[in-house]
């Protein structure tokens, strides 16, 4: 890439040592920003991420979006190296697959652990983060959600309630947080990552045959559409992209 469209930003990548999340900092760096990949637990994923980055001035930061302690300690982490923040985007997010007519194995426990991990942990994040984001004067915030959302299949029905509820809070945050800061979903049909347990490649090129376009997803697919976020679509807030090859069609 020979321009440079977000020369002088900070991007904050919540999740960023994921299959999303590192293709999501590798373009945010080639783009000219300044990365900050926030990992939960695999710091040497995040570290070797770091350093096959274009530019310089990157960093690795941990950050459990399960505790809004950890959340605004790596605020004030990134925020002390980095100077400023204009970029969030949100890919962290945990499920676990329950079939969704086992009404008994969706216990209390694993719907709240994807809610907190899906939604809660995103706003606490956001929230954490729209002081620096507004001084920014051009903040945006890209929340990664799923057409679980809308279509009502996925890994599970807390996973799709979550992401449904994920997409509410971009269209609220949309009018509440502007003009100051944009925020959009991009929402990602089956995605070649390891985000799913159990789900290997042979199960995504079987998913991407059913699809109209009948292409896997890739997570460099998503990462371009958070990208363009950021260098194209100016006057999008509060909506979503879709990025599924068709499959919720």
């Amino acid at each position: 890439m020979t321009e440079k469209p977000l020369a002088g930003k900070v991007a904050i990548i919540a999740g960023g040592s994921g299959g999303i999340g590192k293709a999501v900092c590798s373009q945010m760096a080639e783009a000219g920003a300044k990365v900050v990949v926030g990992y939960r637990s695999n710091k040497s994923a995040a570290e070797e991420i770091l350093e096959g980055l274009e530019g310089e001035g990157h960093c690795a930061l941990p950050i459990s979006i399960g505790d809004s302690a950890s959340i605004e300690a790596f605020r004030d982490d990134a925020l002390a190296k980095m100077g400023r923040a204009d970029i969030l985007v949100n890919t962290a997010g945990m499920t676990k697959p329950v079939a969704h007519a086992d009404l008994d194995g969706l216990t209390d426990e694993i719907i709240d652990e994807v809610f907190i991990n899906n939604f809660r942990g995103v706003f606490a994040t956001i929230r954490a983060f729209a002081p620096a984001l507004k001084q920014s004067g051009d903040g945006l915030i890209v929340n990664v959600s799923s057409i679980a959302a809308y279509k009502g299949f996925g890994s599970s029905i807390a996973y799709c309630g979550a992401k449904a509820a994920l997409d509410a809070m971009t269209h609220s945050l949309g009018i509440a947080l502007g003009p100051e800061i944009r925020i959009m979903s991009v929402s990602p049909g089956v995605v070649d990552t390891s985000f799913v347990p159990g789900r290997t490649r042979e199960f995504a090129e079987k998913a991407a045959a059913a699809t109209p376009l009948q292409k896997v997803t890739e997570g460099a697919d998503v990462a371009r559409a958070i990208l363009a976020c950021a260098t194209h679509l100016q006057l999008s807030t509060g909506t979503r992209i879709v990025v599924d090859s068709g499959r919720g069609l």
